[in-house]
């Protein structure tokens, strides 16, 4: 048997297994079974992705709303943004079925089709996300470098079919994973595992995957927008600084530079960088070596990788004018009910006082001093 991490096959560079001479197959170690049924697996992960879920979901929601309903006319990023969002949601709206898992002591019962397709909606939604930035950066790259030359490819016909273009070839990339089973049974703690456990003949078509994956899926990507992006900043950096409209421009262009950094180096970076390694190592003497049980760095990236529907927000903010101005006025607006609620609040208990006291006759100032403390 094949032991991997949820949602990530990274946890064999951390949790791995014992190989016996004697035997084809690989066992699972103690190591691997004390991590099932660990308090780290079972508690502190679902607890972690409860998180997360509750807040992406209002959270992308909001944004769909903003982008569908209010910011008119479309522009392509807002167009991208909105699928992005959508991207972001379908994922948090996958993760009650994981969270139950690992509560359960990671037992699936959900079946092992469900089990393929919560695993694939992992990779399909890293992956769809680095597609979208991709595009929001060349969609930069062309407004701010090529503004004149652009105007055509930057219509939102062309937007629509970069998106459904990007969700097929993240779609295409998890259907793998979508059309195997998932599941194993466990017969040494009575478990059905999804995704954490796999027999030996399925390293090898796996090793092809995941390395293919990577490399069109993530690093492809990745250089695009490094490279647009840096573009991008150059090319503001010889304007004027003393015109106001320019140093907004570039210092919104800044920021959102460093956002899409930080998402690429919280969560992207170090799942796939592992990923790949792991995979260029299996079937060598390396990979056959004992467990160095780093479960703190694994935890760690398997955390993380989750992260981006929670920072993909900051790329909408810095990236639409319209989003931050709608998420202004939602704010001013909730700001402002909350002062009309506390205003009646303290007019009702104040009438309720004055009632109270009037209708009691109580003149003594002893208690009419403490009505009003």
């Amino acid at each position: 048997m094949w032991f991997r991490s949820s949602y990530s096959p990274l946890l064999f560079l951390m949790i791995c297994f014992a190989v016996l001479p004697s035997s084809k197959e690989r066992v699972t170690s103690e190591e691997a079974l004390e991590f099932l049924t660990g308090p780290v697996s079972t508690i502190l992960l679902p607890c972690f992705y409860t998180l997360i879920c509750f807040i992406s979901v209002p959270i992308n929601i909001f944004a769909i709303m903003v982008f569908n309903c209010w910011i008119r006319p479309k522009t392509p990023a807002a167009i991208y943004m909105l699928n992005l969002a959508l991207a972001d949601l379908l994922f948090a709206l996958m993760l009650p079925f994981k969270i139950s898992y690992h509560f359960e002591g990671n037992n699936w019962k959900f079946g092992s089709s469900m089990c393929s397709v919560v695993t694939a909606a992992f990779y399909w939604n890293m992956y769809c996300s680095v597609l979208l930035i991709a595009c929001i950066s060349v969609d930069r790259l062309l407004a701010v470098v090529y503004p004149i030359d652009s105007l055509a490819w930057r219509s939102s016909r062309t937007t629509v079919i970069a998106c459904i273009t990007m969700w097929v070839l993240s779609f295409a990339g998890s259907v793998p994973l979508v059309s195997s089973d998932q599941t194993f049974n466990l017969t040494k703690l009575n478990i059905t595992t999804c995704h954490d456990v796999h027999s030996t003949n399925k390293i090898i078509w796996l090793k092809t995957y995941f390395v293919t994956l990577c490399c069109l899926l993530f690093f492809l990507p990745l250089l695009i927008t490094v490279v647009s992006y840096t573009r991008v900043i150059c090319s503001l950096s010889r304007l004027q600084y003393d015109v106001p409209e320019t140093s907004h421009r570039k210092r919104r262009a800044v920021m959102m530079t460093l956002t899409v950094l930080v998402i690429f180096l919280l969560c992207f970076v170090p799942t796939n960088c592992l990923l790949l390694a792991h995979y260029l190592q299996l079937n060598t003497e390396k990979s056959q070596e004992a467990p160095d049980g780093s479960y703190a760095l694994y935890l760690v990236f398997l955390c993380l990788g989750s992260l981006n529907c929670l920072l993909d927000p900051l790329l909408y903010y810095f990236g639409s004018s319209q989003f931050r101005k709608q998420l202004s006025n939602m704010l001013k607006f909730s700001k402002r009910q909350m002062l009309k609620s506390s205003q009646t609040e303290k007019s009702r208990i104040k009438t309720s006082v004055t009632r109270t006291t009037c209708g009691s006759g109580v003149v003594g100032s002893s208690e009419v001093f403490f009505f009003y403390v």
